[in-house]
């Protein structure tokens, strides 16, 4: 089957799997499988194997089946979105035909395979809050073996016109373009989704031909591959968030409106949980029921990161719960939004450590 009529339209289809999606941080490994398209490749014997035929009679086309792909990483990623990782690969493809050598028809069997190693640099797409998928795109360098077993083309009286066979390691290159949907289960567990597309330098390959059969030759080939793959891929070191602490019930005797509510946030995001929305609602119905003139909302991070980072960070949270106290009815002119990054701690840490207590913003109703 040649190129021109293989459909390679990759559909992601996004099953829910009620998790929100993050920045890797820290070593992740993954692995995936799937098809891959070979596409056809000249044949041009050069040598003792060509020698006394003509143009025609020593060039050919081979044609492959769908075959299938499988990769395994070791990669890591730097909590912005850029990922770095080292990749083996393995593709494999069962010939489907092979035309000329001025020869009608030739019957074609033999396979062909290509492995090796692959350097990638990935950048992961923040979707923002809310988002159950991370899509991404990366580029790769490395080096590959593309190998002929027993490719061969013969007459239909069963003389072999030419065999390929050989290996030949040559520089390479792929594309990628992938997403990854978390799975809320197993915290930093995520299945992935994407497209390859892998090529090589033009191998040189061992030709046997000749009237004989023996005559030895060789062609160059290519070696340009389309895969799509399903994989999974798990970060370690994601902890599940930390239960939220609601507020302590007021005595019976005299009940008193809590006037304090603490807001907890998944590391290095700013997104709202269920349980985050829920205090959130608490303190807007409070905040009117008891007549407060001042609402303070101030957002806090932990030590992870730098303290520029960390202060965006903070005044991302304390700008998602004014939001959402502003679409439950709280004017945003009663709200004083502030965002004191890192220096603020809840839990005093070292710096470089991850609290989950100190990821969170204070609503305080005055």
């Amino acid at each position: 089957m040649r190129v021109r009529n293989a459909l390679l339209a990759a559909t992601f289809l996004a099953v829910p799997l009620a998790a929100q999606a993050q920045p890797i941080s820290g070593f992740y490994v993954g692995a995936g499988a799937g098809v891959n398209l070979l596409q056809e490749s000249d044949i041009s014997v050069t040598g003792p194997a060509a020698a006394g035929a003509t143009r025609a009679q020593r060039s050919g086309m081979v044609d492959f089946n769908y075959g299938y792909a499988g990769v395994i990483s070791l990669g890591y990623g730097y909590g912005n979105g850029v990922r770095v990782e080292l990749e083996g690969s393995y593709r494999e493809n069962e010939v489907d035909s092979i035309s000329g050598f001025a020869t009608r028809p030739i019957r074609a069997d033999g396979k062909a395979r290509s492995y090796g190693v692959m350097a990638n640099a990935l950048y992961d797409f923040d979707l923002g809050p809310g988002s159950f998928l991370t899509p991404y795109v990366g580029v790769g360098a490395g080096y590959q073996w593309h190998e002929y077993d027993s490719v061969r083309a013969r007459a239909a009286n069963g003389t072999t016109l030419a065999t390929v066979d050989g290996d030949d390691g040559q520089f390479a290159y792929q594309a990628i373009v992938g997403a990854a949907f978390p799975v809320s289960a197993v915290p930093g567990l995520a299945v992935t989704a994407e497209y390859r597309f892998m090529g090589t330098l033009q191998p040189n390959l061992d030709v046997r031909g000749g009237a004989s059969g023996t005559a030895r030759g060789s062609t160059d080939v290519d070696n340009y591959n389309h895969s799509l793959m399903v994989g999974l891929r798990y970060a370690f070191g994601v902890t599940p968030p930390p239960p939220v602490v609601a507020p302590a019930p007021a005595p019976a005797a005299a009940p008193a409106v809590a006037r304090t509510y603490l807001v907890f946030f998944d590391f290095d995001r700013a997104d709202l949980t269920d349980r985050a929305r829920q205090i959130i609602g608490e303190a807007a119905t409070n905040s009117q029921s008891v007549g407060s003139t001042r609402i303070e909302v101030s957002g806090h991070a932990d030590r992870s990161g730098t303290p520029q980072y960390n202060q965006r960070l903070s005044e991302r949270r304390a700008a998602a719960v004014a939001a959402e106290l502003e679409r439950r009815g709280v004017p945003r002119a009663a709200m004083a939004i502030q965002a004191f990054g890192e220096s603020r701690p809840l839990v005093p840490t070292a710096d470089g450590v991850r609290e989950p207590q100190n990821r969170r913003v204070e609503i305080v109703l005055r």
